[in-house]
């Protein structure tokens, strides 16, 4: 008889919690408003339909499917009937309306609610299948942010995260309440209620207000190189 037992051949995924509806729903709102943004990035770029379509599903599920893999959970919109229909739906509604309706900063205040809403669910769904609360929380900004980088380095533009604006920060600090709340065994239905609030009024807050994080060096854009003492003269 062997002393070690044989591995499996394959690991199963873990089984998959119940999460309340309210969650679903709100996941649905959170994956249409990035789903439209992805859209509208092609649509600026005076791309096709086929194209807008590939921006809002890479956008509405880039950062939840990240985090589902990273959490050994199966992929969410692959199992889901609605999750690809309400991209492409999204990226459709683009299509068929007229530019100017999507001008100015409505979107994004609307990419604010998404934000907020999105960083805690990934959040909870972490926390729902074992994670601890710092990776948990770390796994609510990737689902928050990650589709939108994705959306803009295929786009060949600076990606959101090189910018200095509050944007990864207001994820953050939605996903690191969310987190700390339920680590603390407070009434979920209140922690998830404030912290997505708390992201969104950051966010809304660098809409406003144009806050931004100071840059390394102050700004300033020099090479490190450049603070650098001139090299000695050589010995002749």
């Amino acid at each position: 008889m062997p002393l070690v037992p044989p591995l499996p051949t394959s690991l199963p995924h873990a089984v998959a919690p119940a999460l309340p509806a309210v969650i679903g729903l709100a996941d649905l709102a959170g994956i249409a408003v990035f789903a439209l943004s992805g859209a509208l990035v092609a649509a600026r770029m005076r791309q096709t339909l086929v194209t807008m379509c590939f921006f809002a599903v890479i956008t509405g599920v880039g950062g939840g499917s990240v985090r589902d893999l990273l959490i050994g959970a199966p992929v969410f919109w692959v199992h889901d009937r609605w999750v690809a229909l309400v991209c492409l739906g999204m990226a459709v509604l683009c299509w068929l309306t007229p530019h100017r309706w999507w001008r100015g900063a409505a979107l994004e205040w609307a990419d604010a609610v998404g934000l907020g809403a999105y960083a805690v669910l990934g959040t909870t769904k972490a926390l729902a299948y074992g994670i601890p609360p710092v990776p948990a929380f770390m796994m609510g900004v990737i689902t928050g942010c990650v589709g939108g980088v994705i959306r803009d380095c295929v786009a060949g533009r600076p990606s959101i995260i090189m910018r200095p604006e509050l944007y990864v920060t207001a994820a953050a600090l939605a996903a690191a309440l969310c987190s700390a709340g339920q680590a603390l065994h407070l009434p979920k239905g209140w922690v998830w209620a404030v912290s997505a609030l708390a992201g969104f009024a950051l966010r809304a807050a660098a809409i406003r207000w144009k806050l931004a994080i100071p840059a390394y060096g102050g700004g300033k854009k020099a090479d490190l190189g450049e603070q650098l003492p001139p090299p000695p003269a050589p010995l002749l």
